[in-house]
């Protein structure tokens, strides 16, 4: 490996390499040919990309992700070949980059399909700013116009030019890419860009108008994802009922506890007051001495008694079963 070759790669790296750690590949990034998707790039647009995709990571299928990179780009040159010319007419010329790997166990059989020509085809990933129409010249971006890709109009096939360059991302091998010849992907939609443009918004009409989509969007997938569940009003609601439903059984728990200790009639029990049990008890034997001489005796649990008892009494003397007659 060339000493010019080891310096470029190792202005990448963070330590320096020596050529037998390093696998090197010639790469055909992209061309000027029309594409499966009958659009190219314009020779403009490979001279800018030239400058841009230096550097840029390889990776798989366009997944952009950390552990899906593979290779780097660490020179590019753009190729004018006299020996052909593309489907209209004109001359050919692709855009050639000089990737780089470190060699590894890992990526050994990777090394070998290269080598093999079975990892072959790749695509690029950028964006543009313009894209005209090769009959009428339209910028597509900006405009609509009548003629149609793919179309043949007096003779010529209408095709898309992609040109004034704005970035590029990265570079994946592919089975299948656009272009034939190396590939390209639409991946970052230049039409948004569109969206720079700046218009102020005046009025709370307009505000509302615009914002609408999102809100609706957001509401609805709310709505989706909490479907079945209530609100924490009703939550809170529900949970206050359930409470004050408690409290009332272990009052009258309480108060029957309170009249049977006291020597009340149970069907006293509901007149004794008190929010505690300390307080409900006072208050039993208070009531007791009043009704101390009453002809009242407390009323036990017996089979003939079972049918006219209270739900709170048959459980208070289901949790006290000495209380019972025998």
């Amino acid at each position: 490996m060339e000493k010019e070759i080891l310096d470029k790669i190792n202005s990448f790296t963070r330590r320096e390499f020596k050529a037998e750690e390093l696998y090197v590949f010639p790469i055909t990034l992209c061309d000027n040919e029309i594409d499966r998707d009958m659009e190219r790039f314009s020779d403009a647009a490979l001279e800018k990309m030239q400058q841009l995709f230096i550097g840029k990571t390889g990776i798989f299928d366009h997944d952009p992700t950390a552990n899906n990179q593979e290779a780097r780009v660490f020179d590019t040159e753009v190729i004018a070949d006299s020996s052909r010319s593309t489907k209209d007419g004109r001359p050919y010329k692709y855009l050639k980059g000089m990737a780089y790997m470190v060699r590894t166990d890992a990526n050994k059989n990777l090394i070998s399909e290269i080598d093999a020509g079975i990892k072959k085809e790749v695509s690029v990933s950028c964006s543009s700013a313009k894209r005209t129409c090769s009959i009428c010249g339209a910028d597509t971006y900006q405009e609509d116009c009548e003629h149609r890709k793919g179309k043949e109009y007096d003779g010529k096939i209408c095709h898309h030019i992609i040109d004034d360059i704005t970035d590029a991302y990265e570079w994946s091998f592919v089975a299948v890419p656009a272009q034939i010849n190396a590939g390209v992907t639409k991946k970052y939609e230049p039409k948004e860009e569109k969206s720079m443009e700046f218009k102020p918004i005046t009025t709370q009409e307009e505000l509302d108008a615009a914002i609408k989509p999102a809100v609706d969007a957001a509401v609805a997938e709310a709505k989706a994802q909490y479907e079945g569940y209530i609100s924490p009003e009703e939550h809170q609601t529900a949970l206050d009922a359930a409470k004050a439903e408690s409290k009332s059984y272990e009052l009258k728990y309480l108060k029957l506890d309170a009249a049977l200790k006291s020597g009340l009639p149970i069907e006293l029990a509901d007149k004794i007051s008190g929010e505690t049990a300390e307080d409900i008890q006072k208050d039993a034997e208070a009531f007791a001495q009043i009704t101390c001489k009453s002809s009242h005796q407390p009323r036990r649990f017996s089979p003939e008694h079972n049918d006219t008892m209270t739900g709170v009494e048959r459980e208070f003397y289901a949790r006290n079963p000495k209380l019972k007659e025998n």
